[in-house]
């Protein structure tokens, strides 16, 4: 099965522009691609998940990728799937966060001479000047038509800001760009960001004519995997000193029965062979599925003795024995006690299982919460100093586990 062929099999293709010239391309490694990453924190999530596998998979085949740092564009922030504006960055903020996926990626492409570049748009985008960008790029857009684009439809009740309405421009002019000065061919992204970049495209024919050459291509999943970088404690991050390995593993090993294949099939790199004969399991065999995707998955981000870890501390803490050594651990001091006590809430909130106190108490009055293997039904409950002279776990759910410790 050739690569493009694949990528169909695996679920990651929504929509292109030219199916047969996008093929021969990818098939044949003869792609030049990008995809953009706006540095909006200091770490990649599980939503860029499926666009660095992607990019893995294509340049395995051949193919050449440029990975887009946004320094430029993450000073405006993209409206797409907003419904508020951005925080605003600094620019100490945007280079520091630049820096992390820098390192980060790293560990999925493969960077240097005649393989994958890693470039940053403020390098173009910042020299811009006003006027003479009107003149140059304005002219090449219909407002009329941007306004029908999704991405601004769905901000225009509360109000679009003419600043995030450059966003469109901006990531137009970033293909343009890398077409004339890296022969950048091909641009991947989300469903989401369709309209972007058939901007891009559009912008690369008016300006160099029709016989230019560049295509796009969305991700089925990309705006799925946005939302899979949720979770009700926060985002699920690449770093480990944000999300540790064994609650990344734990993120996976979590999914619904319904999502596991699906994600098997994505972001896994296990032949399409061995995933369809799982396409039959069924009760306890979708837990053994859900255990091999978030093995393949630790393993790829976080190497496979992390992965092994994590396999073996959720197994042990599962079967209710076994060492809480690699479990996910809470640091409290004597400033998080008051009056020596510190109420379960405020335990919840200090390990990020909960956003807010509010959150917690709703749960614990559910009765989803336990210490030690206790329910916990009383949001007032609060253990002493001495409680934590002895081990405690809290369990969130059915399968959410912190261990707390006082120093």
């Amino acid at each position: 099965m050739q690569i493009y062929d694949e990528l169909v099999a695996r679920g990651l293709i929504a929509q292109v522009t030219d199916e047969e010239e996008i093929k021969e391309l990818i098939n044949n490694g003869k792609a030049t691609f990008y995809i953009g990453f706006d540095p909006t924190a200091d770490s990649l999530h599980v939503g860029h998940f499926m666009a660095l596998c992607l990019m893995k998979r294509l340049q395995m085949a051949g193919n050449k990728p440029i990975a887009l740092i946004g320094g430029g564009t993450g000073h405006i922030g993209d409206p797409s799937g907003r419904t508020d504006m951005r925080s605003m960055m600094t620019a100490e903020q945007i280079q520091h966060n630049c820096d992390c996926f820098k390192k980060q990626m790293s560990r999925f492409i493969e960077f240097g001479e005649g393989k994958a570049q890693m470039v940053n748009n403020a390098d173009w985008l910042l020299k811009l000047n006003y006027v003479d960008l009107l003149r140059e790029v304005g002219a090449c857009f219909s407002v009329n038509n941007m306004l029908r684009a999704e991405c601004y439809k769905q901000r225009m009740e509360k109000g679009l800001s003419f600043l995030e309405f450059n966003y469109m421009i901006m990531q137009s002019y970033d293909f343009y760009h890398l077409f004339k000065e890296y022969g950048c061919n091909m641009q991947f992204g989300g469903d989401d960001q369709w309209s972007n970049m058939l901007g891009g495209t559009e912008l690369i024919r008016k300006k160099l004519g029709k016989d230019a050459f560049a295509m796009t291509i969305t991700l089925l999943l990309n705006s799925e995997g946005k939302k899979m970088g949720k979770t009700v404690g926060g985002a699920v991050w690449l770093d480990p000193e944000k999300t540790s390995p064994y609650e990344f593993y734990q993120y996976w090993r979590n999914v619904g029965d319904a999502d596991v294949l699906k994600c098997i099939r994505m972001l896994t790199f296990l032949p399409l062979e061995e995933i369809d004969k799982m396409d039959s399991w069924e009760g306890a065999e979708l837990n053994t599925a859900k255990e091999i995707l978030a093995f393949e998955l630790t393993k790829l981000v976080h190497g496979e003795e992390e992965a092994t870890k994590a396999q073996e501390t959720a197994r042990a803490v599962f079967a209710g024995a076994g060492s809480h050594e690699n479990m996910p651990t809470t640091e409290l001091t004597a400033n998080d006690l008051t009056d020596g006590k510190i109420g379960i809430l405020d335990m919840m909130v200090k390990a990020e299982l909960v956003a807010s106190k509010g959150e917690g108490r709703r749960l614990v009055q559910q009765g989803g919460v336990s210490i030690n293997g206790e329910k916990i039904t009383d949001p007032a409950y609060s253990l002493t100093a001495e409680s934590f002279a002895e081990e405690v776990i809290l369990k969130k759910g059915k399968k959410v586990y912190n261990k707390f410790i006082l120093n």
